[in-house]
């Protein structure tokens, strides 16, 4: 008997949770197929079918989900509002499943299950049923999967906060300690950012993300500001970047951002505040969006690193 396959779009909250996603639905049996990484054909398939008023990550987003969508039974787009208490993710996620059934035209049975932990993470288990509903498995089975998924995702975040980048990217420990920020599909794509990780690397850097800095250092350093941020990712882009502009081996940072992201352009600016007042330590901000040209970044880029390197010598 054949498997039925549950497609995972390679995008948005893919960078963050693909153990967690890969591992339940793979202990529960089905095959798990993940869209193929960026590629001009993807971008520009999003580019036709998003709206107009979307970032770049949520237009590749559209791209990846078409690529899976009629090769698999079942297409993960979960409506993802709260994943910590009284926090919550951009607004552009919460329409997600609505925008992406609205183009497509023969969709397959899409698991858009919400989940908001907002108030409780005991909205979870309901969200587990209604997801157990949908692709016909019993309730309890599900359970028992769930939680060997969240051991392999403690596993991977563990792994990160070692020091370490997501398997594929060049870690250099010999390098120049840079902070680069932003989030996990912006520069963990390397269509997206136009291979900036491996160009760093490849410059003499040693990238450390967010993704290295343990949640309870995070909240201590976003907690210093005299307002609480609501947003969950703009706190830790803010909480990790406050800690590394106050680490002495961080010699720089770079903060990037999508296009028309408010959220991100109020952090990095915050970000940059800091860095040139107190720290004095060099700042640069980069945006991104359909339009970016690699050979610009890469004179940033390498402009940037010289500075680094003057002050270093």
């Amino acid at each position: 008997m054949r498997k039925k396959v549950v497609g995972i779009p390679k995008g948005l909250l893919y960078h963050y949770y693909h153990p967690l996603w890969e591992s339940f639905f793979g202990v529960l049996g089905f095959e798990v197929k993940i869209s193929p990484d960026t590629n001009k054909k993807i971008v520009n398939n999003g580019i036709m079918s998003a709206v107009d008023e979307a970032c770049l990550p949520v237009k590749v987003f559209y791209g990846h989900v078409l690529e899976l969508a009629e090769q698999v039974d079942y297409l993960f787009l979960p409506r993802i509002v709260s994943v910590v208490e009284k926090e919550y993710m951009c607004p552009k996620l919460l329409g997600i499943p609505d925008m992406l059934l609205a183009c497509l035209t023969k969709p397959p049975r899409v698991i858009d299950t919400t989940i908001n932990l907002r108030n409780s993470h005991k909205q979870l288990d309901q969200a587990l049923k209604e997801i157990c509903t949908i692709i016909e498995v019993p309730l309890k089975e599900g359970l028992k999967a769930w939680q060997a998924a969240e051991k392999r995702q403690r596993q991977y975040e563990m792994y990160l906060q070692s020091g370490n980048l997501p398997p594929g990217l060049t870690f250099n420990p010999r390098g120049i300690p840079i902070a680069v920020l932003g989030h996990g599909y912006n520069i963990y794509d390397a269509y997206i950012n136009m291979g900036m990780m491996e160009k760093l690397h490849d410059l003499g850097a040693t990238v450390w993300t967010k993704e290295m800095v343990a949640p309870n250092i995070i909240d201590n350093f976003a907690g210093k500001l005299p307002k609480r941020m609501f947003w969950t990712f703009g706190k830790q882009l803010l909480g990790s970047g406050l800690y590394y502009l106050n680490n002495p081996q961080v010699k720089g940072m770079i903060f990037v951002a999508s296009f028309g992201c408010g959220p991100d352009s109020m952090v990095g600016d915050l970000l940059e505040r800091f860095a040139h007042r107190g720290n004095k330590k060099p700042f640069m901000f980069i945006t991104i969006d359909e339009h970016s040209g690699e050979a610009g970044l890469m004179t940033r880029l390498e402009a940037f690193m010289d500075m680094i390197m003057r002050r270093a010598g």
